[in-house]
């Protein structure tokens, strides 16, 4: 389909959303499904869920989030599960307002444009529609036409719950227009748009000499006052206020903290009744979910400040802090970088991962574990497995610090040094050398870090470094290995049968004469070495490999060199450094002979079919290590 057929689908799609009928056919709707009616804490809940839920063990991943937040699984779970769940279900915490609190370029703005996003597309959905009094300024809910007599009633019959009264417009419509019939009335589907200002309001704080509470509850209208004689008639007021226009969905506050208190005050009638105080009318009823978002250093401010408990009462704050796994740190550039213009230059594998190292590193806490330093907790919170720590160390570390990523370098400052890195070189591609040194100029230009800081934020830079150096090596010394796979596989398998050998006390026979032998202890050892693993422990390592074979055999699983992440990592090194002084030979002379060539264009040829460089990296690549092999 080309692009003006998508449209034209797009609008048909649209006008079968249209949707116009009368209360009895709303409660019709209500009959067969309740969900329209309900609150906008559900709403959002139910949105969420409708994306999957992943069980992870003890865990819960919510996909709703996983395509634009990286890393904070546990910070959402907690999120959704200690906020959302529980207001959706009509516990006290829906009478709170939800405040992000954490460090600049954190994602908590993220976190809310999705929810918003989120909502517009679910409103679109069946199981997301949502009905309105047709030409209400607060796209309130139908039922409250039904008069608060025949409530329980209707409450009982249709399964839901009715909260909330008729705002002050549809009151005066009701009585002028249609005679007190509340079956007159029309009804409609509204889709939920913050640019039609229908179920989502944003305040943004300003000047707060010119700034009005009309922005927030709405104002009187000059215009009409004349014709209707009174401010307290509800045809002189515009019912447009950021708090008017969030009803039934959700309300945003950004930099809460920042705004006048006057402004605040607001919500504690909206938060702990659901209802605020515009103009010279009643009370005004609104269902919506507040969400504020601010920095630690402002909410250290406002909770300081005596005057603020009743409000600091009313809210739930929901620290949101940095990513602190590598591998996401990755995801999170590759995001911001496919969203430039910069996509025609070519980024070497392990740049990224080399600014993500370094950013994490400054993000973590000493741990006070024994033999624990930062790089290998830095390992461990990426997935890996480090020799000696098992999972219960991991859950131990990530409740040691609760402050953890709640500080350390931002997003936002890596990846406008990764920008300067792509403009300044007029290269086709940058690698991770030319990432760390923008990331070490951009110290000098930093304004909020101090001397020390600096001195240890250079010292991450230089562990990077180290860690993309191992990278590399491995990435050169892999493409060298003809056929990896294969020769990996024929090494396993050749262990495999020795400690099969070894464990049941029996011999082997030499392929080619046939002669019974003992199993190769020196070929056994030679494997088991690179992993550290000792003379005392090379037995219940080789059992402990045999049990988990048959555990595999069991369960109709295959079972191969990568499936055992140490055993893997013992017979990639075992190839290395069979390779290392082949490797640095050819990398490294100046003059190349005619088989040296060959084998340098072959590695080439691999780097950039398997391993993701460009021609100009692959080439970088290969002198660079050939220059750390000659160290």
């Amino acid at each position: 389909m080309d692009l003006f057929d998508r449209i034209a689908d797009y609008r048909a799609e649209s006008e079968k959303l249209n949707w116009t009928g009368t209360l009895r056919d709303y409660i019709e709707l209500l009959r067969l499904n309740p969900k329209p009616a309900m609150t906008a804490h559900a709403r959002v809940y139910d949105m969420i869920e409708s994306h999957g839920v992943e069980e992870r063990g003890a865990h819960k991943r919510y996909k709703f989030f996983e395509s634009d937040i990286y890393g904070l699984d546990r910070t959402m779970e907690k999120l959704v599960e200690e906020y959302f769940h529980s207001a959706a279900r009509r516990l006290d915490v829906r009478k709170r307002i939800l405040l992000l609190m954490g460090p600049v370029s954190g994602g908590k703005s993220t976190i809310v444009t999705l929810l918003k996003k989120g909502l517009e597309q679910y409103s679109r959905t069946e199981r997301g529609a949502v009905y309105a009094i047709k030409g209400c300024p607060m796209h309130e809910d139908p039922l409250h036409l039904i008069p608060s007599e025949l409530r329980t009633d209707a409450e009982r019959e249709l399964k839901v719950r009715i909260e909330g009264n008729l705002c002050p417009h549809c009151e005066m419509r009701l009585r002028t227009e249609f005679e007190g019939d509340i079956m007159r009335l029309p009804v409609e589907r509204v889709l939920i748009s913050e640019a039609n200002r229908v179920g989502i309001g944003t305040f943004s704080p300003s000047d707060p000499k010119s700034q009005d509470i009309a922005d927030l509850t709405g104002s009187i209208d000059f215009s009409t006052i004349t014709e209707y004689g009174s401010e307290s008639d509800p045809r002189a007021y515009r019912f447009d206020g950021e708090l008017n226009k969030a009803n039934r969905g959700l309300m945003e506050f950004q930099e809460m903290l920042k705004c006048d208190e006057k402004f605040l005050w607001n919500l504690l009638s909206l938060t702990q009744e659901g209802n605020f105080k515009a103009g010279r009318f009643a009370l005004i009823s609104a269902d919506e979910l507040i969400i504020a978002h601010t920095n630690e250093t402002e909410y250290k401010a406002f909770i300081s400040n005596k005057k603020n408990e009743a409000l600091q009462s009313r809210m739930i704050v929901m620290p949101v802090p940095y990513n602190l796994k590598v591998t996401d740190e990755e995801k999170i550039y590759q995001k911001l970088i496919s969203q430039s213009d910069m996509n025609h230059i070519h980024i070497s594998p392990h740049a990224l991962r080399a600014a993500a190292i370094f950013s994490i590193l400054t993000r973590l806490k000493e741990s006070k574990k024994q033999g624990m330093d930062l790089v290998k907790k830095m390992r461990i919170y990426d997935g890996e497995e480090v020799e000696g720590y098992k999972e219960a160390d991991l859950k131990e570390m990530q409740n040691e610090f609760p402050e953890e990523g709640m500080s350390g370098i931002d997003p936002r400052y890596v990846i406008n040094r990764i920008s300067s890195a792509l403009i300044k070189h007029d290269m086709p591609c940058i690698n991770a050398l030319d990432v760390l040194r923008a990331l070490k100029e951009g110290l000098d230009q930093h304004p909020s870090i101090t001397k020390e800081e600096r001195e240890k934020y250079l010292n991450y830079i230089s562990v990077a470094r180290k860690e993309y150096d191992n990278l590399a090596k491995k990435e050169v010394q892999k493409a060298f290995v003809y056929s990896f796979e294969e020769s990996a596989r024929t090494l396993f398998e050749n262990y495999l049968d020795n400690i099969e050998a070894y464990c049941n006390w029996a011999k082997m026979k030499d392929p080619l004469t046939g002669e019974e032998m003992d199993p190769d202890e020196r070929l056994m050892r030679s494997i088991e070495e690179q992993i550290g693993v000792s003379e005392n422990a090379k037995k219940a390592f080789r059992e402990e490999i045999l049990i988990r074979i048959s555990a595999y055999s069991r369960k109709s699983k295959k079972f191969d060199y990568s499936t055992h992440e140490r055993l893997r990592e013992a017979i990639e090194k075992k190839l290395f450094a069979d390779l290392k002084d082949i490797v640095k030979i050819t990398t490294s002379t100046k003059t190349p002979d005619e088989n040296q060539l060959k084998r340098m264009n072959e590695v080439t040829k691999r780097l950039i079919d398997e391993h993701g460089y460009c021609p100009v990296c692959a080439n970088e690549l290969l002198k660079y290590v050939g220059s750390l092999l000659n160290r």
